[in-house]
């Protein structure tokens, strides 16, 4: 089913952006029906900037609804990228682009994760928040990575 969730997840993307993979879940709430409730742990890597992996914890909600891919996700989201090696980017990076973007409605709601290079203090700087066609939600997150030399392997 991980792999099914993967493809799909894979198709509904615009080209140049990344792909979530699931690193692991808790239960939230007790459903009797359908899945339950749970925050959803999830990494990808920067599709433009080698060398970085950010992490995405956020809410799922479960029940029939839930399991059919009904239900409204709840806004909130937390992020931490880090660096994972050395950093080099592949191709211009442009402020504020999209890096990361998940459906968390059936169509009118999107989580999406941003990204900003601050060269003053040579940091890149990802944003992750909701969206809605109708009306946002202010609640988002913020991570900086400043740009450090890499030990070359031995």
């Amino acid at each position: 089913m991980k792999g099914i969730k993967v493809w799909l997840l894979g198709a509904m993307l615009l080209p140049g952006m990344a792909l979530a993979e699931e690193i692991g879940e808790v239960s939230t709430v007790f459903k009797w029906m359908g899945p339950n409730d749970k925050i959803v742990v999830e990494a990808f890597d920067d599709p433009k900037v080698e060398g970085v992996t950010c992490y995405l914890s956020r809410a799922k909600t479960g029940g029939v609804k839930g399991g059919l891919g009904l239900a409204e996700d709840r806004a909130e989201a937390s992020i931490a990228c880090r660096q994972v090696g050395a950093i080099r980017f592949s191709g211009e990076l442009k402020e504020g682009e999209e890096v990361f973007r998940e459906r968390t409605s059936l169509v009118f709601k999107t989580m999406q994760v941003v990204r900003f290079y601050d060269r003053k203090r040579n940091t890149l700087v990802y944003l992750v928040y909701s969206d809605r066609v109708i009306e946002g939600s202010p609640q988002n997150a913020v991570t900086a990575i400043p740009i450090l030399p890499w030990p070359e392997k031995p």
